[in-house]
């Protein structure tokens, strides 16, 4: 959607604050809710009035704007600059604007949020979520208080004061972090095989996969195998590829994960990454998931407790198929009428007229990308065409993330898609086959 932004520039010179962090007024506490799609968080930010939704990255150091999703915002202090992050091409172009005010609930409030704002429309993510994402938090929602995130409970609290934080952690396991270029690093072991190694990793909530892991940083690196050629997501500087495959074990502290599903950028992705010294990869959503999580930035801990999703397998998306949201459109529901008492003892009845119909906005799913050898690639399935139902269902009736769970549920469970292509509705059938499963 095209990003409609009112932009109100300052041509006399003002004191501009600095601190650009939230704060708690009036609270001991604050409980934000948040939703969780494809191991992303969202939650609710006002931004000089306009009601919109972020994704929680500790990836990011800055604010980043890039949708309005046809929302009307006043924005301060434009002034030009580039970006530069994952992906292969060098920089784009964007805007950065300072002293914006900013809510979360009644509570919590940044009265000076500096904003960086991306006008590449490629970039915004909504279509590949499913709802309207209109930016990117990171380093300043973290920086000033610890801050639980629960999974299990779709809540994030943010703590002020000391003693209830004190009572909160007591059955967490600590691990310290450091807090380098405003973005948190731990040290965890990584057991490609039969080795441990102690890996610098970024803790990485913006990231919805497991592990990454940077093969040109790593000395003596070598893929387990299996492994494939993938797409593994879209950074400022455009698509990232690379290998997946699974490794034996990764341990986090005191707790073991086993034979996680992992990602490996290709030289070319991070070729322009001003990297911190000795890192060697991420540590993403699909692990974080499975604690209730305390970042405690003005500490450098890192707390974690088992959460019901510990023991989860990790599942891979077996398809193939990258899927996207092409909008909404107006489609028609038939809907039944129950009929209406007349009487205690009887009912009005009409054999003809029990049925209505409604019209309401749904969903449109297209597939933005397909991997090659796939099951989805080798059925016959191609880039853009429109999918109409999955296995007799819907999709107007599903969101992005049940099509993913389908994707991602059992090995062998059987696929088939209605979709149109060119005006022409055509099926294909295929069934799910892991591509990566780990061999000793």
């Amino acid at each position: 959607m095209k990003l409609k932004l009112f932009l109100l520039v300052l041509f006399f010179s003002i004191c501009i604050n600095a601190q650009n962090s939230f704060e708690l007024v009036n609270a001991k506490k604050a409980v934000i809710p948040f939703k969780l799609i494809n191991n992303l968080i969202f939650i609710p930010i006002n931004v000089n009035g306009a009601e919109l939704t972020f994704m929680l990255d500790t990836g990011v150091a800055e604010t980043i704007l890039f949708s309005l999703d046809n929302k009307e915002i006043k924005l301060q202090n434009i002034e030009k600059i580039k970006f530069s992050g994952l992906g292969g091409s060098m920089s784009i172009d964007g805007f950065k604007s300072d002293r914006n005010i900013a809510r979360i609930g009644d509570n919590i409030i940044n009265s000076s949020m500096l904003l960086f704002i991306v006008i590449d429309e490629e970039f915004n993510i909504s279509s590949h979520i499913g709802i309207p994402v209109n930016g990117v938090i990171g380093y300043h929602f973290f920086k000033n208080h610890p801050i639980s995130i629960d999974y299990s409970s779709k809540k994030i609290t943010v703590y002020q004061d000391s003693e209830v934080f004190k009572k909160k952690i007591r059955k967490f396991e600590e691990l310290p972090i450091t807090v380098e270029k405003d973005k948190p690093y731990i040290n965890a072991d990584v057991e490609m095989t039969n080795e441990k190694k102690s890996s610098k990793l970024l803790i990485d909530l913006g990231n919805s996969d497991a592990i990454w892991l940077f093969p040109t940083l790593i000395k003596d690196f070598v893929y387990n195998r299996p492994n494939i050629d993938d797409y593994l997501g879209r950074g400022f500087n455009g698509d990232i590829y690379g290998k997946r495959s699974r490794i034996h074990n990764f341990y986090l502290g005191n707790f073991k994960f086993e034979m996680p599903l992992t990602a490996m950028p290709d030289e070319y992705s991070i070729q322009h990454v001003n990297l911190v010294k000795d890192r060697k990869g991420s540590v993403g959503g699909e692990i974080m998931r499975r604690f209730s999580v305390i970042f405690d930035y003005p500490g450098k801990k890192l707390y974690l407790k088992k959460n019901r999703y510990f023991d989860d397998p990790f599942h891979f998306n077996m398809s193939g198929l990258d899927f996207k949201q092409d909008g909404l459109e107006w489609q028609e529901d038939r809907v039944k009428i129950e009929p209406k008492k007349l009487y205690e003892t009887t009912t009005e009845i009409s054999s003809v007229n029990n049925f209505q119909y409604k019209f309401t906005l749904k969903p449109i799913f297209s597939i933005a990308g397909i991997r090659k050898d796939s099951p989805a690639f080798k059925a016959g399935l191609k880039k853009d065409d429109r999918i109409i139902t999955i296995n007799g269902s819907r999709t107007s009736d599903m969101t992005m993330e049940k099509i993913m769970e389908l994707m991602k549920s059992d090995e062998g469970k059987s696929i088939t898609m209605v979709i149109k292509r060119m005006d022409k509705e055509m099926t294909f059938s295929f069934v799910l086959e892991d591509p990566i499963p780990y061999q000793e």
